[in-house]
């Protein structure tokens, strides 16, 4: 009897060890686990209106309707500097887990041509949400039916016609000095705060034209306002809906296709304050992997005419490296800097 309950105890105690470390990992799990403790400030380095300023709030009631995050989350614009602001006040919370970035190909094009001491590296990448395209936009009350017919008028009147765009020597001014140096013709480029702008002043025939996104100027669009020329892409846009009585996104050829040989694509892309835990950095990208799984998102992504394209961890490192050195031959083509870092 003695030796029988002696040989039970040793084979019930790796049991019990085993429930036991159970029980313990069950109690420790959580404490490697994060998630915010305060409101989140969602920054945006743009001033509202326009096209990452909408995104930042479509995603904030996306997570606020499906109930993604426990602490609610505030879009706070800063956009002085054409985006320096907001770009040197995340790099300056560093360690700050509650503050997101939203941001465009501004994390690059804004240090280069102002010299401002910030590197995207300063911060942690989260997520690559999307791609958005530029569309040259006329007023639909001038004659200009199609690319050629407007760089036509642009050969007769060197100098003369306006473009509009969004801040100086930024996606917008890029497009319009690629656009100058294929076709051979020179505008006068007009720097507004945001897209939002940029679309009214052309509502209004105080400029020629603009390279709006498509979500910054869809209502004009619809409203019979704006016509579309062409697309800075690759590609055409995939959405075959209706938008305006007679065209979807898809209808609206790309600028090659057209006759002007440039493209230009503009990431959205999520970067935390540098310093920040591995669990911090998790957070907030499995947040976004549940933003973009929701019927809401898709809808977005068709409404605004954006490229689907989801990247996170070293696939988004190498991305944004790429896209940054890209960026300095565009830059030091278009001539706004002597030479691009």
């Amino acid at each position: 009897m003695l030796l029988r309950g002696s040989l039970q105890r040793k084979l019930q105690a790796p049991a019990r060890a085993l429930a036991c470390a159970s029980l313990l990992g069950g109690l420790v799990a959580p404490a490697f686990a994060w998630e915010p403790t305060k409101p989140v400030e969602l920054v945006v380095p743009f001033s509202a209106g326009g096209a990452s300023d909408q995104m930042a709030r479509s995603i904030q009631g996306i997570i606020a309707k499906n109930k993604l995050m426990n602490q609610p989350m505030i879009v706070i614009n800063k956009a002085g500097a054409s985006g320096a602001e907001g770009l040197m006040d995340t790099k300056a919370s560093k360690g700050d887990p509650h503050k997101l970035l939203v941001t465009s190909s501004a994390l690059y094009t804004v240090p280069m041509v102002s010299q401002l001491p910030f590197n995207w590296r300063d911060l942690t990448p989260v997520a690559m949400v999307a791609q958005d395209e530029f569309v040259l936009w006329t007023n639909a009350q001038d004659p200009y039916k199609t690319v050629a017919d407007y760089l036509a008028e642009a050969k007769k009147q060197p100098g003369k016609l306006k473009m509009g765009g969004t801040s100086s020597k930024r996606e917008d001014q890029i497009i319009t000095a690629q656009t100058e140096r294929k076709a051979g013709v020179r505008f006068i480029y007009i720097p507004y705060k945001g897209g939002g702008e940029a679309a009214t002043q052309l509502s209004g025939k105080h400029i020629d034209s603009n390279v709006n996104n498509p979500s910054e100027s869809i209502g004009q669009w619809r409203a019979g306002e704006h016509r579309a020329l062409c697309v800075f892409a690759p590609s055409r846009m995939q959405y075959s809906a209706k938008v305006t009585a007679t065209q979807s996104w898809g209808d609206i050829p790309t600028c090659k296709e057209a006759g002007l040989d440039v493209e230009y694509q503009m990431l959205r892309v999520f970067m935390l304050p540098g310093g920040v835990t591995p669990d911090q950095q998790k957070f907030y990208v499995d947040l976004m992997q549940k933003v973009v799984a929701t019927p809401e998102w898709k809808e977005y992504l068709e409404k605004n005419a954006l490229k689907n394209d989801f990247l996170v961890g070293q696939k988004l490192t190498d991305f944004l490296t790429a896209d940054e050195n890209r960026h300095k031959d565009i830059i030091k083509a278009a001539g706004f800097v002597t030479a691009a870092r």
